[in-house]
């Protein structure tokens, strides 16, 4: 009876290493079904990203072509030395701004905005614990700053029209310059990304191109 009972009772464990194995197996699987369904919708991802790259680079080509047309057809109007650097103010101010803000996944994302338009200011508890200790405090005056001169003030009141189409234009191109920028962030790093989870996959299918 012993060596019968022997040879059945090595049965189970032959079995269960079988199934064992089978399980392990089964997990890279499985991890490397998660991984391709991730690179997929990685790649999905990037593929729209560089298509309304293209778009937006077209678009900034075509703006900075009619704003140069419509410049040139400015200064047929109004004669080519009624509109040059010559017209320049002494004291040029800035008409905007590009502002920087930390998008998901710590991406930065560029926007441009007007100038003289400033954040309020932001009082951590400490700094209102101490204003708190001495007391009311006399909050100062605005001061009255004013508004960055328009740039085509500087060549006359009455300016055609084509001058203003030129500045619109090339307003809008650097709206989309700024988007531009921040899509080619995202694009980088979703190629980062890419690499990283196919670096990831070859490590669990060898084969795996």
């Amino acid at each position: 009876m012993e060596d019968l009972v022997c040879p059945l009772a090595v049965l189970p464990t032959a079995g269960g290493d079988r199934e064992g194995g089978g399980s392990g197996s089964d997990c890279v699987s499985m991890a490397a079904l998660d991984l391709r369904a991730e690179l997929d919708s990685l790649l999905l991802q990037l593929l729209g990203d560089l298509e309304e790259l293209e778009g937006k680079r077209a678009v900034l080509n075509a703006r900075v072509e009619e704003g140069w047309l419509s410049l040139a057809k400015a200064r047929y109007a109004m004669g080519t030395k009624s509109v040059g650097p010559l017209q320049y103010a002494s004291h040029m101010e800035p008409q905007v701004c590009l502002q920087a803000s930390e998008a998901q996944e710590g991406l930065q994302k560029f926007k441009v905005v007007r100038s003289g338009v400033h954040a309020p200011e932001e009082v951590g508890p400490r700094e209102a614990a101490l204003r708190r200790r001495k007391g009311p405090t006399k909050t100062p005056e605005p001061q009255s700053s004013e508004a960055p001169r328009d740039p085509l003030n500087w060549f006359g009141i009455l300016v055609p029209h084509s001058l203003r189409q030129a500045q619109a234009s090339f307003w809008d191109g650097l709206q989309l310059a700024a988007d531009i920028a921040s899509l080619q962030n995202r694009i980088d790093w979703g190629r980062s990304q890419l690499r990283g989870l196919q670096e990831k996959l070859k490590q669990l299918e060898p084969g795996a191109a």
